[in-house]
């Protein structure tokens, strides 16, 4: 043995060959370019070696080889591996093998451990040739925690760089396209610069660095990262008010790629600003450019419970009018991300789907950040798994009670069948349907089971509710073709189910609302003191007009009207209440391409909106942007002249697509009027 360790030479290396562009394409992280190495963990990548003089000699020739990441690597922290030429390849740890014939070309084959960190490495070999490459989450690896067994879903929640995001409300899910641009030039450097950037990274980085091993440290950091109310150089500002002084409307972002390019080009200042479903967006940008596999998801009527009671009190006058002092809030939808991993902290069977949540609501151990948390513990009521799932199981789960407060000072609870937690939503596997996944968050409404996750959540408000059947119901219905731009009645139906003449007072309010919630200014407005209705279902249809002269100028840009009907039955003091939200259509933007689409060719986007309001709209421009076909940056088209009513606004923009595939062109229309109103149109790009 002494005499063979003696005779074991060195490899007299003159250059190298990284092969990025066979690497990166078996890696499938070719998307980010070939120019550089990028491979993911427990995945063998090759380099070959061309030597100066003599050959390789299975047996003889040795290779002393370390990886290094992070400005302290050390073995203890499995920042640092230092390993040699095995005879073959092991991939359960970092190692090595060469898997050509003996010759002056070596075929070296390196393996990173399935568990090693992520970020940037250095590769050393014999202690003087040294290449960078990039280490990312591999979730084709069976033995990475982030491995997920589906092709096609690895196609949607990896590799594509576009989708869709649902807004609107529970009734009415508004689907808009998202350009998720997670390979576009320069974004995965900024996702690294996010990681970099972090507070954990400034106090200990050798302990961040060691901590990148573990997907759910990793996803924690960027659901704090991603929002910048901790003053820790995150990447995006909230804004819920009504102007956007020193920034942009949330709504005008149509992508992740603008935002993060902007954060890293500009000293990491925070971009000015985000709402729930740009935080998300972004958040599911970047993990799926560390390779994590990730989704964007939308909980229509979702709760945001301050003191962690599972109730949300709203308490109204006899106009109706709701008492905003409380800080608990129904949002009419909110967005988070779900990020795909196995959790050995926790029990069996909670591995899969963890939501996460990037939009600053509260503090979770001294940082707003929320999550990862798994998405089965919220459905069995597990509220002491990690982390945060106290916060996400009152989004889904609070009880909403409305109040009555009498001009006397008295109070009586309204009776309102609302509920949180409504047609939780993402985009469908390889199509732009909506998956509704609310039985992955809650069971079947007044099910044994759902009993039993609000004993163990001690869900009080719930256990003890009665099925009420109120003698009297008001219910709300709306005339159909609601548009921005026409006059539309809406209708407060009352019955009475009691065997007795009744006499009520009906209050039937619209406001603007915000879609987290926040209510605005009056839109139309009927308080008759004198509704009789007849026994034995007699009935009441009371119309209230809406007049665009009234709503244009109090709408804000999410478009909602919130209509409340509450009835107030003299004789017995119970009041009843129904709430409705109206989402307002846009106009539809018709997208034509001209041309045929294929890779570096050429094309054009022919946009047509008709303006549908009874007014000119000034200051219009219509603006594209889209994976691999606007060149990673927005394309837009000012008009000239203004639009007048029923007039067609009408450009063509051009583009060349620089990949083939599905991709999707998502297209803004901006004007004075209007506001952002968004379409999107898949394109197929061919060779």
């Amino acid at each position: 043995t002494l005499i063979s360790t003696l005779l074991k030479r060195s490899l007299d290396i003159s250059t190298w060959d990284l092969a990025c562009q066979f690497n990166n394409t078996d890696h499938h992280t070719e998307l980010n370019g070939t120019d550089r190495l990028i491979i993911r963990r427990g995945q063998a990548f090759t380099i070959n070696l061309y030597l100066n003089s003599g050959s390789y000699q299975p047996g003889y020739s040795q290779l002393h080889i370390t990886a290094e990441t992070g400005p302290q690597p050390e073995e203890q922290y499995g920042t640092r591996a230092v390993f040699g030429l095995s005879d073959e390849i092991d991939d359960t740890r970092w190692s090595a093998a060469v898997s050509s014939p003996p010759g002056d070309t070596v075929c070296l084959s390196v393996c990173a451990a399935p568990d090693a960190p992520i970020g940037r490495y250095v590769l050393t070999l014999d202690g003087h040739i040294q290449f960078d490459f990039i280490l990312l989450f591999n979730p084709w690896c069976p033995r990475d925690v982030v491995y997920m067994d589906s092709e096609e879903k690895l196609a949607e929640y990896v590799l594509a760089q576009d989708g869709i995001i649902f807004r609107g409300n529970a009734e009415y899910p508004v689907p808009i396209a998202w350009y998720f641009g997670q390979f576009e030039e320069g974004i995965l450097d900024a996702c690294l610069r996010i990681l970099d950037m972090n507070p954990k990274h400034s106090r200990n980085p050798g302990k961040d660095c060691s901590g990148r091993r573990n997907v759910i440290y990793v996803t924690r950091v960027l659901s704090a990262m991603i929002n910048s109310n901790d003053r820790d150089y995150g990447v995006l500002e909230g804004c819920w008010k009504d102007t956007f002084d020193g920034g942009v409307s949330p709504m005008s972002w149509r992508g992740s790629v603008q935002i993060l390019r902007t954060w890293s080009s500009t000293s990491c200042l925070p971009v000015r600003f985000g709402q729930c479903w740009v935080f998300a967006a972004v958040a599911c940008t970047v993990s799926r450019a560390l390779g994590i596999p990730c989704r964007v998801v939308t909980n229509f009527y979702s709760a945001h419970d301050t003191n962690s009671n599972l109730v949300i009190e709203r308490y109204l006058n006899e106009k109706g009018e709701i008492d905003s002092s409380t800080r608990d809030m129904i949002w009419n939808y909110h967005c988070w991300v779900e990020s795909w991993m196995t959790r050995s902290d926790l029990p069996p069977g909670f591995d899969g789907w963890q939501a996460s949540d990037p939009t600053p609501q509260e503090k979770s151990e001294g940082v707003f950040c929320c999550g990862p948390v798994p998405v089965r513990a919220i459905k069995e009521g597990e509220l002491t798994f990690k982390y945060d799932a106290p916060f996400v199981f009152a989004e889904v789960n609070a009880d909403l009670v409305h109040i009555l407060k009498y001009n006397d000072g008295s109070t009586r609870k309204i009776v309102n069948d609302q509920k949180v937690g409504q047609k939780i939503s993402t985009k469908s596997v390889g199509r732009d349907e909506r998956e509704d996944i609310t039985h992955l968050y809650k069971y079947p409404e007044g099910s044994a089971e759902e009993r039993q996750v609000f004993e163990k959540a001690n869900h009080q408000n719930k256990l003890h509710q009665q099925q009420a059947n109120p003698g009297l119901q008001i219910t709300i219905k709306l005339s159909t073709g609601i548009r921005k731009g026409c006059d539309f009645d809406v209708f407060a139906i009352v019955t009475n189910n009691t065997e007795e003449d009744k006499k009520c007072r009906l209050v039937f309010a619209s406001r603007a609302v915000s879609y987290n919630g926040v209510i605005g200014r009056e839109c139309g407005f009927k308080d008759l003191l004198n509704v009789e209705l007849a026994p034995g279902g007699g009935e009441r249809k009371v119309p209230l007009r809406l007049n665009y002269s009234k709503y244009c100028t109090n709408l804000t840009e999410d478009n909602l009207i919130r209509l409340g009907a509450l009835l107030i039955d003299y004789s017995t003091k119970e009041a009843m209440m129904a709430m409705r939200d109206i989402v307002l259509d846009d106009p539809e933007i018709k997208i034509r391409i001209l041309g045929e689409p294929k890779e570096k060719r050429k094309l054009a986007a022919e946009l047509t909106l008709q303006n549908p309001l009874p007014e000119t709209l000034q200051g219009c421009c219509f603006t594209i942007e889209g994976a691999n076909l606007t060149g990673g940056s927005s394309i837009t088209e000012k008009l000239e002249s203004p639009i007048e009513p029923g007039q067609e606004a009408k450009v063509k923009i051009y583009f060349t697509p620089t990949q083939s595939g599905l991709r999707k062109l998502v297209v803004d229309f901006d004007s004075d009027k209007l506001g952002h109103v968004r379409g999107y149109k898949n394109v197929i790009i061919g060779k």
